[in-house]
Order: C-alpha cells, then sequence, then structure tokens
C-alpha cells in the first residue's frame, strides 16, 4: 500500500507517496477532490504515480527534479509520454551531465536555480540551490516542508563519491539549510520523514557543518 504524509490545511497540502522509491508531490487543491500538483523527483513505477494522480483527481502542472540521478528520474520518460507538455525542471549544473548510467538522459529540461519559485493553487516553492550530491542538487522549500533529495537525510546526508560530488560543497548546503530560521518538515528522497529542529539535535553531519 502507498505511504501517505501531508502537511498544510485548505488551499493546499503537502503529500509523500511510497512506491518503493519515495515519489513526492505539491499538491493545490481547487475544493474538496482534485486539483494541481507538482511532482517531484519521480524515481519510477511511472503507472502507479499515474494510477495515484487519476485516483486523487490530480492534474500535473510540472515535475521538479531535485537532482538527475537515476533512482530519482527513473518515471520521467513514461510521465512526459502521458503528460504531454509537462514541464521537467532540473537545475543546469546536473542537466549538463546528462547522458551517463548514473545521470541517464531525459530528454529537454526547463532549467531553475537558487531565489527561483513556482506555484500551484495558493503555495509557493521556492528554490534553494544545495550542491554536494551532484552540482546541481536542489532543495524545495514548500509550505513548512523541505524537499531535500539527497541532500539531507533523517540522521544522515547524501553520499558524494559519485561524479560532481563534493563533501565541502554538502556541508555547505547542510549549514545553509540548518540556519533557516524556525522548523520545518524534511521531506528526503530517501528514508523516513523528519523535521529540521530534529536533524540540529541528532544528525552527526548537520550538527558538523553547523559547528564549522
Amino acid at each position: 500500500m502507498p505511504r501517505r504524509q501531508r502537511s498544510g490545511d485548505g488551499d493546499h497540502l503537502i503529500s509523500g507517496v511510497l512506491h518503493g522509491l519515495f515519489q513526492r508531490r505539491v499538491v493545490g487543491r481547487s475544493g474538496d477532490r482534485g486539483g494541481f500538483c507538482l511532482q517531484v523527483h519521480p524515481g519510477g513505477d511511472a503507472g502507479r504515480i499515474l494510477a495515484q494522480l487519476r485516483a486523487d483527481g490530480m492534474t500535473v502542472r510540472a515535475i521538479l527534479l531535485t537532482h538527475a540521478h537515476f533512482d530519482h528520474t527513473g518515471a520521467v520518460s513514461e510521465l512526459r509520454q502521458a503528460l504531454p507538455g509537462v514541464p521537467v525542471y532540473l537545475h543546469p549544473a546536473d542537466a549538463a551531465l546528462l547522458g551517463s548510467d548514473i545521470f541517464p538522459p531525459i530528454g529537454a529540461t526547463v532549467p531553475y536555480d537558487e531565489g527561483d519559485a513556482l506555484t500551484v493553487g495558493s503555495l509557493t516553492v521556492r528554490v534553494l540551490h544545495t550542491p554536494g550530491h551532484t552540482p546541481g542538487g536542489v532543495t524545495l522549500l514548500a509550505g513548512d516542508a523541505l524537499f531535500t533529495g539527497d541532500t539531507l537525510f533523517q540522521g544522515s546526508m547524501g553520499r558524494t563519491d559519485f561524479a560532481g560530488g563534493s563533501y565541502e560543497a554538502i556541508l555547505a548546503s547542510l549549514r545553509r539549510l540548518g540556519q533557516l530560521s524556525g522548523d520545518y518538515q524534511v521531506l528526503p528522497g530517501h528514508m523516513d520523514a523528519s523535521t529540521l529542529e530534529r536533524e540540529r539535535r541528532s544528525n552527526y553531519y548537520l550538527m558538523e557543518a553547523l559547528e564549522g
């Protein structure tokens, strides 16, 4: 059964659906049922993603990639076929690496970068450039949630030994996230959800970054 995580009220919510890989959505509601959403890093199983979208009455406005590793883009090609015209957003530093096994080709992408914002319903999604796991890694800030991709995990952080990875860069990105004012839900690309305050208190890598 899909695992769902939600935050928010009224016009919008954040949802996470787990189908073997984490598939997350930023949803803008229009009434009690249906609405618009932004699909975040669809890692695989496009058929089940599409079935869930239909069941929820959702129209996808865009696909947002936190980075371009294969386990976060595996469903993109099939979703493109099923959802013609839906743009796929990716940071240009990762787009430049597409074409290898770990960064497989996914077709044309729309660049987004630090300071950009997208809107679904009444919810604005802000883009934070958080490199380190990959050069073009981003975190998406939506309402009270952080879609951290493979930058910040519950109790850990993303690997930096792949092409384009940098331990120094990911520590700088973690420091930036840790220094955000207030608390947020942390919705990572792997592992369970957490909160930023919990990670500030218990995540070795985030604590190391904040001490640096």
